[in-house]
């Protein structure tokens, strides 16, 4: 799974967590909502419940819900979960260093990534997962 794709799915799993509000939700379900299969689910829930994002019931009637109130949990808390230590794609990025633009690319690169990385987990620092559940609320039927 691609770091972006694990970000937005994670997102998606504590909006699911946050439409069940405080439910313990089996992975299993939430796979369902996702659309894929658990393990991919359980993998990204650990990740989570490092972070301390979520709490774990085991059991037959465990699962999984937030560990602390939507408000409280910005989209860069998620982010930083799932994302410890975004590459941006230079993890195997080798220019030649013989080549006058090889050699100096990978700074300038790292230049902008970084800048632009910064500007992101601004605007993920000031959206919380309140805000989406409130989006979610005036969407989703049934929801309450």
């Amino acid at each position: 799974m691609t770091g972006n794709s694990r970000f937005a799915v994670s997102v998606h799993i504590l909006a699911y967590l946050a439409y069940r509000h405080g439910a313990a939700v089996p992975s299993a379900e939430i796979a369902g909502s996702v659309s894929t299969h658990p393990v991919v689910i359980r993998r990204l829930l650990s990740s989570l419940l490092k972070a301390r994002l979520v709490n774990a019931q085991k059991g037959a009637t465990g699962g999984f819900s937030l560990a602390s109130a939507p408000q409280n949990i910005s989209l860069l808390d998620i982010y930083r979960a799932v994302e410890p230590d975004p590459k941006h794609g230079l993890r195997t990025f080798t220019p030649n260093p013989k080549c006058p633009v090889g050699a100096k690319i990978e700074t300038i690169i790292h230049g902008v990534f970084f800048k632009a990385q910064a500007s992101m987990e601004a605007e993920l620092a000031r959206v919380t997962l309140a805000a989406i559940d409130q989006e979610l609320h005036s969407v989703c039927p049934g929801k309450k």
